[in-house]
């Protein structure tokens, strides 16, 4: 019972580890904003949720017997760091879009304060529940 509870908290607080994690990376970009030759990147958010939540999913060669090994599965949690589409060309090789970098540093700031705050709220309810309030 508890775990059925406790399951979409597991499942918000890795969203919460990949967002501040995304915000790490989305600062990183914007700091190097002025550094020539830098590359910005950024993650899927999406499919690094759904490898860390167990969704891992096996790349490349599958087994054709039950007593097979298997092979490259993806590690739980892995995130595949990408670069980022150059939107404006700049004559040092820096591909940081700085409107882009802050809409994004904002949307994945207000997405961290949602998960958060509904975190908070599942716990003051089961809280509420477990002392019969």
């Amino acid at each position: 019972m508890l775990e059925k509870m406790t399951a979409r908290l597991d499942f918000h607080a890795q969203s919460l580890l990949l967002r501040s994690q995304r915000q790490q990376v989305i600062a990183s970009n914007i700091a190097n904003a002025d550094t020539p030759g830098f590359i910005a990147r950024d993650f899927d958010f999406a499919q690094a949720l759904q490898n860390a939540s167990g969704g891992a999913t096996r790349m490349g060669a599958s087994t054709t017997h039950t007593r097979h090994m298997p092979l490259a599965v993806a590690q739980r949690g892995a995130v595949e760091m990408v670069y980022t589409q150059q939107t404006q060309p700049s004559l040092d090789g820096n591909s940081v879009d700085l409107d882009r970098e802050r809409a994004n540093f904002i949307d994945n700031t207000i997405r961290y304060e949602s998960t958060l705050r509904f975190i908070n709220g599942h716990v003051r309810t089961m809280l509420s529940a477990i002392q019969g309030q």
